[in-house]
């Protein structure tokens, strides 16, 4: 795939999880990139960007709010894609603040990235723009795939859309269908100002370009390293490297119209449990309290809610597997090279990241932790 290295791009949610992957993957590829950040004088919040080969010398940052309309115009000027991956990654949120806190940041900052796009100042360079959605777009639950599976006998694809999350039942999933949505409309109804292509990423997995504290990822892999998740109940995930998310969206970005404009792509790597996350690390890591024991579907029932998950969504997601097909990637986004990087890859190479910079504690693998 040939990729124009003579014109930046831009990256909204740089300084996050998987933005600062797809930005070093961009630096790798010999581009500048545009980096609109709240406040790009704050150097705890982009040094490990800088920090990155290249960094110094081809990323700009510029001061942008998801939420102010036009703040993005002047990072995107000279741009040629716009890769918008920031959007809030809240899975529990206080009753009466999904729309505060999930809803407006999705579609209202989706929005203000297209509108800004169109701006005519920026004299009609963005070519193409990559929306990062997730697979909550597409599904809901777990049961969502039995059922599709059930009534075609197949797995589910990019043809469906989420019906079944509402801003009282998985508002982050609700979040994620009508943000991509609105970007959808918003090129219809402005008759194509510009190609659109979304990646619809699983759990993202795997090392970012430092250990992201408050990232939903890090935190699960926490709890699947410290015990919190070592009695767990059969769930389903559909994970995907986020190594394999940015090339994804550089594929997303710079790929033949033919194969990208228009369309949907499904990531994912892996459908797996937490359980069989917990045999995927034991060989490297036997030390440590890893998954390893089911809960009865009626106990978890019970005591669910006592941790923030109704009875709803124990009865849409334990029990089923999460699989969606994602071959439609692996024919069309030319980076992935028509392989996703093993679960066991991931895993490892996420956890070892953790036990490196302390965020899961080191236990002497090489002797026997009573």
């Amino acid at each position: 795939m040939k990729i124009n290295t003579m014109l930046p791009v831009m990256v909204t949610g740089s300084t996050g999880y998987v933005g600062g992957v797809l930005v070093q993957q961009l630096l790798e590829a010999g581009l500048t990139v545009h980096c609109p950040v709240r406040d790009p004088t704050n150097a705890s919040k982009i040094q490990h960007l800088k920090n990155l080969k290249g960094g110094e010398e081809r990323l700009q940052f510029f001061q942008a709010d998801l939420m102010k309309k036009g703040s993005y115009l002047e990072s995107m000027k000279g741009c040629s894609v716009v890769f918008h991956v920031a959007s809030p990654f809240i899975m529990t949120v206080p009753k009466g603040k999904e729309q505060e806190m999930l809803l407006d940041p999705a579609i209202k900052g989706t929005l203000n990235v297209l509108e800004s796009a169109t701006d005519p100042s920026l004299n009609k360079s963005v070519k193409r723009v990559v929306v990062t959605s997730s697979i909550v777009a597409v599904v809901t639950d777990a049961k969502d795939c039995a059922d599709a599976r059930e009534k075609t006998g197949a797995m589910i694809n990019e043809d469906s859309f989420n019906e079944s999350a509402n801003i009282d039942y998985q508002p982050y999933a609700y979040s994620k269908v009508m943000a991509e949505k609105a970007a959808w409309k918003f090129v219809e109804d402005n008759n194509h100002p510009f190609e659109l292509a979304t990646c619809n990423p699983g759990f993202v997995m795997g090392p970012g370009i430092k250990v992201h504290e408050s990232a939903e990822s890090y935190t699960f892999v926490q709890g699947v390293g410290d015990g919190k998740l070592k009695y767990c109940p059969d769930m389903g995930l559909a994970i995907v490297d986020v190594r394999d998310v940015a090339r994804g969206h550089i594929a997303a970005g710079f790929g033949p119209s033919s194969k990208v404009n228009g369309q949907r792509f499904i990531l994912k790597g892996a459908s797996t449990s937490i359980m069989n996350l917990g045999a995927v690390l034991k060989k490297k890591y036997p030390n440590h309290p890893l998954p390893s024991s089911g809960i009865p579907y009626w106990i978890f029932w019970l005591v669910g809610p006592l941790l923030g998950l109704s009875r709803k969504y124990i009865s849409r997601s334990v029990g089923y597997k999460m699989e969606l097909d994602s071959a439609k990637s692996l024919r069309d986004l030319e980076t992935l090279g028509g392989a996703y990087v093993p679960l066991q890859t991931t895993m490892e190479d996420m956890f070892a990241q953790c036990v490196d910079a302390g965020y899961i504690a080191s236990r002497d693998e090489g002797k026997m932790v009573g």
